[in-house]
């Protein structure tokens, strides 16, 4: 196992995954800007740090769950050097170059890309899908933990980047089925078809996507519009995967 734990990251989705591992009995050692977050877990039996050194300072293991590319960055910079550290899992959505820096400042340890899906009920749940590159020596170390946080890992590479791109790859093509189902279902409408029944076509038939048959039906039908993933946050990885498919390495090997 992994040994002491530490997270730093206590958004929706890094909050419901460390109590998922202080229900499994681990100790953890938290760190997140705000301190309303940081007390509501210390009150289920984390332990609170002041900063993200703090956390390297006590934990073997630090995962991270942030929601921007300078912020991954930012605390990357304090955990380096960490008297503790010596696996760092990064469970954002970065886009693989950050990942790839973050690997060369941490090179003492052992770090490992394991962006995740499944949003926050599947973190609670335990029911995420993780997209996972490192080392095997990393990723043996890890995996046991990671099991307890996902129900799917799949390890998709051996270096830190490949699974942001696998990451970005998926939240690129989740952006365009919301899209065009959107736009469909619109015309639908317009033409007279009641939205429902088009959604249950395109279900079962050859359109069929994650949006017509989960997210229209569960939120914009019955408007609730709380699907847990905000549109910022979306649009940001739209753009990472973009920006992937415009890295010089990758264009020349296209050519």
């Amino acid at each position: 196992m992994s040994g002491a734990l530490g997270f730093v990251g206590l958004g929706a989705m890094g909050a419901r995954m460390v109590a998922r591992l202080l229900d499994a009995g681990h100790a953890v050692t938290v760190y997140d800007t705000r301190a309303e977050a940081r007390e509501e877990l210390a009150a289920r039996g984390a332990t609170a740090a002041g900063s993200p050194r703090e956390v390297a300072d006590a934990a073997e293991t630090v995962l991270v769950s942030l929601p921007a590319p300078d912020i991954v960055r930012s605390v990357a910079e304090e955990l380096h050097g960490g008297a503790a550290m010596r696996r760092y899992v990064d469970l954002s959505t970065t886009g693989a170059p950050v990942a790839e820096e973050v690997a060369e400042l941490l090179s003492d340890v052992d770090c490992v890309d394991a962006p995740v899906s499944g949003g926050p009920a599947g973190a609670e749940s335990g029911k995420l899908t993780m997209m996972v590159a490192g080392s095997p020596q990393a990723l043996d170390a890890v995996r046991p933990l990671l099991e307890e946080l996902g129900s799917t890992l799949f390890v998709v590479g051996d270096r830190p980047g490949q699974g942001q791109t696998a990451k970005v790859i998926n939240n690129l093509m989740s952006a365009s089925a919301i899209a065009i189902t959107a736009e469909a279902v619109s015309l639908g409408v317009k033409a007279g078809l009641d939205p429902g029944t088009l959604l249950e076509v395109v279900g079962a038939s050859s359109g069929s996507n994650n949006a017509a048959l989960d997210k229209f039906p569960k939120q914009v039908l019955t408007r609730r519009f709380d699907h847990g993933f905000r549109l910022a946050l979306m649009a940001k990885d739209v753009r990472l995967c973009l920006d992937e498919a415009e890295r010089p390495q990758l264009v020349d090997r296209a050519a």
